[in-house]
């Protein structure tokens, strides 16, 4: 083995992307008093990342929180008033819609109502995805509901490494953040440094590099654009880039991809209708039309409510689903 490599081996770890969830907010629990989580089960660690924390920083700093999601947001919304920086646990995602008025409207529109002078760093986690079979409001992908709304913040990791990078970067900000994870992938395994390191909200990154289309995709659809491109590299040269963050949103990225593919499809697991793959085909028109040598497609779950069952997997993108789309705008 090189120098190179025993580096590499002596300052990483494969953990899963739980862990790596885990090891962010126990970090920057240590790094910063002020940082305290509240949420449903949290002490016991219903989602593994907040498992055992409760025993290092107590009681005052790992709260669990009542069924009553306005009053949770309304106690880590006050408490980001006042200077401290809560994680706030909605156990899934789509529990957020039952403090929407707080979340959609309040949080975003405070720095910019209160002239950019007082900061709100409080950040939200909340897992999401189909496949499961766990119906819609444990499944529910809410990003593109949240980038609707100006002033939030929205990200969803793919990898380990990715997710405590994001997470970091979340806690630190001094602007309400929504960190997503797909349920799906809480074991999924990768290296992550030893030391300390954060992912910069709003900065894409190229998972697989490709000269012949373009594939956008987050979350569990990153692995199975993956899946599909890998299919078909006898074939097709896919380009496979991770947005991270879908607000800010990396454009730049996408576009130098597609200035060199000249073709782009769009995964996206939420509804296809005014969703975040509809926003992102309105930029394409916008700033990259002469860019295209065909017309852009979607994969994404089609217009109905998300069914939970065995039905999950007909209603929701997969690998074959993507392969198809390739071949289509490629041929």
């Amino acid at each position: 083995m090189n120098a190179k490599g025993q580096d590499k081996m002596s300052t990483t770890r494969e953990i899963t992307l739980g862990d790596a969830m885990k090891e962010a907010l126990a970090e920057e629990m240590r790094r910063d008093e002020d940082v305290f989580l509240l949420g449903i089960s949290i002490r016991a660690g219903t989602f593994l990342y907040t498992k055992g924390l409760v025993d290092e920083f107590g009681g005052k700093r790992v709260i669990d929180a009542p069924l009553a999601e306005p009053g949770n947001f309304g106690v880590a919304y006050g408490a980001a008033q006042e200077g401290l920086r809560p994680v706030l646990d909605w156990m899934y995602a789509g529990f957020s819609y039952f403090a929407g008025s707080e979340v959609f409207l309040q949080s975003g529109q405070y720095h910019f109502l209160h002239g950019s002078q007082h900061p709100l760093p409080l950040t939200m986690i909340g897992t999401c995805g189909v496949g499961r079979r766990v119906g819609n409001e444990h499944a529910t992908l809410p990003y593109g509901a949240l980038i609707h709304h100006p002033g939030l913040k929205v990200c969803l990791p793919s990898t380990p490494y990715d997710a405590k990078g994001l997470l970091k970067s979340a806690i630190r900000d001094n602007n309400p953040v929504f960190f997503l994870w797909h349920t799906s992938l809480m074991a999924t395994k990768g290296h992550v440094p030893l030391e300390d390191y954060v992912v910069p909200l709003g900065v894409a990154d190229v998972k697989r590099a490709g000269s012949d289309v373009t594939v956008l995709a987050s979350g569990l659809q990153l692995h199975h654009s993956l899946k599909a491109a890998e299919a078909l590299k006898d074939e097709i040269s896919v380009e496979v880039i991770d947005p991270r963050s879908f607000e800010p949103f990396d454009l730049d990225c996408l576009l130098r991809s597609v200035e060199k593919t000249s073709r782009l499809v769009i995964v996206d697991e939420d509804y296809e209708r005014a969703g975040f793959a509809a926003e992102v085909c309105a930029l394409m028109m916008e700033k990259g039309y002469d860019l295209l040598d065909a017309p852009v497609k979607r994969v994404c779950h089609p217009n109905m409510p998300i069914p939970g069952g065995y039905i999950d997997a007909y209603s929701m993108p997969t690998p074959d689903r993507i392969e198809a789309a390739i071949r289509e705008v490629c041929r």
